[in-house]
């Protein structure tokens, strides 16, 4: 995302202007609903035992359906938060940041109780978080030492470490804020041709999906059952 990262880094300011609410504690919140489930989207955990059960109890393929229904899910609401023009864009926006978060948190959380997590312990909720920052920020983040591990060992670190939480959840807030920013000055380019918007927002929010949820699939290693 190099360069409409950078872009949206740039923008994510007068995002947070627009939606004041997207501040970490939706982060946090957002995991919660993806873990105990929203509306229509069941349980992380019980959604990912369904695709176990259709795999006929084989995890790896469990997790790859698990990826690919979220990467649908993020393609279809990136499609349709990245229609209106500008005048719609003060409700969409904070939509598309919202409805993105609760995807990717929901996708991770899965493959976290497939490889033996336990989602109600906030040492695998902080590790979910991180891992939706995908690999390149979070590698940055561990060389720069903002975060003291990547996501497997903060998940089975000793003890959890409280200070993490805020940290955690402020930095995935304006990791998707940039995001969302950034893809916004192509939708507006592409919003000369009727749908173009739609579809490079499906795109992006899916193509972003697929990342996070690969390196959530190398990241989180099996943990024995207990």
């Amino acid at each position: 995302m190099s360069m409409m990262g950078n872009i949206g880094r740039r923008l994510a300011p007068r995002v947070t202007e627009i939606a004041p609410d997207l501040t970490s504690t939706f982060v946090r919140e957002s995991l919660h609903r993806a873990i105990h489930g929203v509306g229509p989207l069941p349980p992380a955990a019980k959604a990912a035992e369904t695709q176990l059960r259709e795999q006929h109890g084989n995890v790896e393929r469990g997790i790859h359906e698990v990826i690919e229904n979220h990467v649908r899910y993020a393609g279809a609401q990136g499609f349709l938060t990245n229609l209106g023009g500008l005048v719609t864009a003060s409700i969409l926006i904070p939509t598309n940041i919202a409805g993105l978060t609760l995807v990717k948190a929901r996708m991770v959380a899965g493959i976290a109780h497939l490889r033996g997590y336990d989602l109600d312990d906030p040492r695998v909720r902080n590790a979910i978080l991180v891992c939706m920052l995908g690999e390149d920020t979070v590698n940055k983040m561990v060389k720069r030492k903002k975060l003291p591990a990547p996501p497997m060992a903060l998940a089975t670190a000793p003890a959890h470490d409280p200070a993490l939480d805020r940290i955690i959840s402020s930095e995935v807030a304006a990791d998707m804020i940039a995001r969302v920013a950034g893809k916004r000055l192509a939708v507006t380019v592409g919003r000369r041709i009727p749908v173009v918007g739609g579809v490079i927002g499906m795109g992006a929010d899916g193509f972003g999906t697929w990342q996070v949820g690969r390196y959530a699939d190398r990241e989180l290693l099996p943990r024995p059952k207990r």
